[in-house]
């Protein structure tokens, strides 16, 4: 699908390349799908005349089923991205990427694909990973009608024509630009912070600002588009060029284009070609992701500096090929969760001070959330680069009320990292407190309502690192109300477990007066932590335990992290 050749004419940072075969996840076999469909729709979407590359793949899409939720979520940090919205029930997703200047392209099966498919919790994510070689990655999308979307990039343009049920567009620093046929039915909300926007859809709702809000109809369907510095262009007329802010050449749509129908109404069948059910791809699995720190054995000190060549994985003995690297000063987005339960009303202020020096001891590129819980979690603060935000937010924590339901929060810092996390992201969940769940035996209260055994499971597939803080309240039971000694170990050692299982490292603080020391040597852990990525070559779903070693080409170098998982 040629979609960015628009851009070529007129935007010269891009240049135009043939797409590459994109591959699955573990656990699927596929055929790949050259679906007449998708060529037909994307030459009539837009025509322009072709420059060869001298460095190009192979060409390949495929189709994904959409959830019957229609939940989506695409993430390219690496490019662009395009969207067309059709008629078909399926996604077609292709990808087309620039090697480095003198790389040789990887091979273009599909264990060199960038592209990554999953679904949890019923949200199907597509996401890009750089391959070795790879520069710049493009996606090409063809969304049902009923997809609800969101399409998130960097610094890559997002180009797109027609809306389906719902449509969020976020880039950082990229330009938006996109065409709406046929009669609107839609809440719109377009912001650009440092850019403009520009309507050609009519009133009501301001154009040439920074901000356009606007109702068309009933408001059936929406659409939020946001860029930081980029401009916005929307336009609901085929054919016409829309305008180009001065300095810059925005892209331009040949005029003379035949119309495509709105989204939601049915396209020529006839050009649509007959696809088997088994070219269709289900994603039930996804890629197997390592976060691991390594260490000088003789001195216990972290290892940085590695590179990709120093790694050899392997899972239940059979060597694994990696398919994604990141390095130890790859940045993180860290989540801090703080227990509030007790008696902490003393105390707080030693809290306090320890976040702030957490705060400040993190790397300026990691973004830092904070939640503090006692019978319920709270969200201190989102994730955020605002190191001055987060110290006003560190200051006003205070007591909470309730009884300690520790795994329900970690579950929920869970849920919270892998909903706003950005997939180029690592991750990592730093939990402070005594251990003392309520589902304790000898603990008095309600405990949490996830228990622990499943909670442990939640960890295992936990695509980031967890590490755990214990802190030492044990004090002496007087009588039969008060907390029980076996209580205590319990919880420590259930501390030491979550750690074990999370891939992180478990610190034993005595007092709150240590506490910050602890938090600066996670911080310091952290940045010896590398990331690895491979598609298991073993494919079945049996639900059995796979083991993974990977083994450091450094002299008394030795690799801490998760030892495997289970194949569901």
């Amino acid at each position: 699908m040629q979609l960015f050749g628009a851009l070529e004419a007129s935007l010269p940072t891009l240049r135009q390349t043939t797409p590459v075969c994109p591959s699955l996840r573990r656990d699927h076999c596929f055929n790949y799908l050259r679906s007449s469909a998708f060529l037909i729709i994307a030459l009539v979407l837009i025509s322009f005349p072709q420059t060869p590359s001298a460095r190009s793949a192979p060409a390949a899409e495929i189709r994904v089923e959409l959830p019957a939720n229609g939940q989506l979520r695409v993430e390219n940090q690496f490019g662009n991205i395009s969207i067309l919205v059709g008629s078909q029930k399926d996604i077609l997703v292709s990808a087309t990427w620039e090697p480095t200047n003198g790389s040789e392209l990887p091979n273009s099966g599909a264990e060199s694909s960038p592209v990554v498919i999953e679904t949890r919790r019923g949200l199907l994510s597509i996401s890009v990973v750089r391959p070795p070689g790879a520069q710049q990655i493009h996606l090409n999308l063809t969304l049902p009608a009923n997809a609800k979307a969101e399409i998130v990039t960097g610094q890559g343009t997002i180009l797109g024509r027609g809306l389906p049920s719902s449509l969020s567009l976020t880039t950082g620093s990229g330009a938006i630009q996109l065409n709406l046929e046929g009669t609107l039915d839609a809440d719109i909300i377009a912001r650009s912070t440092l850019g403009l926007v520009r309507s050609q859809i009519g009133p009501p709702g301001a154009t040439d600002s920074h901000d356009y809000r606007s109702r068309f109809g009933a408001g059936t369907t929406v659409l939020r588009a946001n860029s930081q510095s980029g401009d916005i262009f929307l336009n609901s007329r085929t054919g016409t060029s829309l305008p180009a802010l001065a300095g810059r050449n925005e892209p331009e749509l040949r005029p003379g284009e035949p119309a495509l129908p709105a989204a939601g109404t049915p396209a020529n069948q006839a050009a649509i070609e007959e696809v088997d059910e088994g070219d269709v791809v289900r994603v039930d699995s996804q890629l197997v992701t390592l976060n691991l720190s390594v260490v000088d054995r003789s001195t216990s000190r972290g290892l940085v500096g590695l590179t990709e060549r120093d790694f050899r994985l392997y899972e239940n003995d059979i060597e694994q090929k990696l398919v994604h690297f990141d390095s130890s000063s790859a940045p993180f987005d860290l989540v801090l969760v703080i227990d509030l339960s007790g008696s902490t009303r003393d105390v707080v202020r030693l809290i306090r001070a320890a976040a702030r020096r957490f705060v400040d001891a993190a790397r300026p590129s990691d973004r830092i959330a904070i939640i503090t819980f006692a019978g319920q979690p709270i969200v201190v603060s989102p994730l955020t680069l605002d190191r001055q935000l987060l110290r006003q937010r560190v200051n006003a924590i205070d007591t909470a009320a309730g009884d300690t339901k520790l795994y329900d929060a970690g579950n929920f810092a869970m849920a919270e990292i892998a909903r706003e996390t950005k997939n180029s992201r690592r991750a990592a969940i730093l939990m402070m407190s005594d251990g003392l769940d309520g589902s304790i035996e000898g603990v008095q209260g309600e405990g949490s309502r996830i228990p622990y055994a499943e909670f442990l499971n939640a960890i295992r597939e936990f695509d980031g690192v967890l590490y755990t803080l214990w802190l030492n309240t044990y004090y002496e039971a007087l009588n039969p109300q008060d907390t029980q000694p076996e209580a205590f170990d319990q919880g420590e050692d259930r501390m030491k477990e979550m750690a074990d299982t999370g891939g992180g490292l478990y610190y034993e603080v005595e007092s709150l007066e240590d506490l910050a020391g602890a938090y600066e040597r996670v911080v310091a852990d952290l940045g010896t932590v590398y990331s690895l990525a491979y598609r298991p070559l073993n494919k079945n779903r049996d639900g059995k335990w796979r083991a993974i070693r990977v083994n450091v080409s450094r002299t008394n170098a030795v690799a801490r992290g998760k030892h495997g998982y289970y194949a569901n």
